[in-house]
């Protein structure tokens, strides 16, 4: 049976081991392969990134065999201005295109005028990180009370929002593979800010919107899964 990898990029202050109970859920013949980033999970005794074109390159070193076989990008806010960043670098490795890029949950990198309101571009408090958490509304009250919790989360998430702060869109030839945008609709990013992805590749580009707020991906699990599986699954039998 054909089989494709999917490596997924996960979102500010968490671990590739959001992604780990898809395994049970998604089809066999899609290889889910998180990507764990430095400073966090099995990588905890490693520096944590500031700079995403630094943090694109040493992924993209990282996961060059896994991209001379067929396979897809998915990120999740922070994760898919990185899988973006990822699938320029991988090209630059002269290694094939993913299949597919799935950006979910964050406007365009061409169209993030107003996502730098706080001044994220400089180190924030452990109050206003654990305020930005409560507005997000991903994190039970419970943990954000948990000090020892905290303190090991907290400076990821100053890290991450640093990651995507400090980011800057540069100007490159458009990527080739089919981009799919995941949006919710109570989340900031606007649906012309999640459109203006569409300008980054020449392959073929979908939107599709879920209800809920910015961790859609979660509220509406099976759903997502069941895109990303309909949206692979011809790619799987072409390949």
């Amino acid at each position: 049976m054909s089989s494709l990898t999917l490596l997924c990029l996960p979102y500010s202050g968490a671990s590739a081991m959001v992604y780990s109970r898809w395994r049970r859920k998604l089809p066999a013949w899609l290889n889910l392969r998180p990507v764990e980033l430095p400073g966090r999970g099995a990588r905890m005794g490693e520096s944590l990134q500031t700079d995403m074109q630094a943090l694109a390159r040493q992924l993209a070193n990282e996961q060059r065999l896994a991209a001379s076989q067929p396979y897809a990008l998915l990120g999740h806010s922070l994760g898919a201005l990185l899988a973006f960043e990822l699938a320029h670098e991988l090209r630059a490795l002269g290694c094939p295109s993913p299949v597919a890029l799935f950006a979910c949950g964050t406007a365009a990198p061409t169209r993030r005028e107003d996502y730098d309101g706080g001044n994220w571009r400089e180190p924030k408090s452990d109050e206003v990180l654990i305020d930005e958490l409560r507005k997000l509304q991903g994190t039970p009250e419970e943990v954000l009370a948990n000090q020892e919790l905290m303190s090991l989360t907290l400076p990821v998430l100053r890290a991450d929002f640093l990651l995507c702060g400090r980011y800057s869109y540069r100007q490159r030839p458009a990527l080739h593979c089919p981009l799919h945008v995941l949006g919710g609709e109570d989340d900031r990013a606007t649906e012309e800010q999640l459109l203006a992805w569409r300008r980054e590749t020449l392959g073929d580009f979908s939107l599709e919107t879920f209800p809920g707020g910015h961790f859609f991906i979660h509220e509406h699990e099976d759903r997502v899964l069941g895109v990303l599986g309909a949206t692979l699954e011809p790619h799987r039998l072409s390949a």
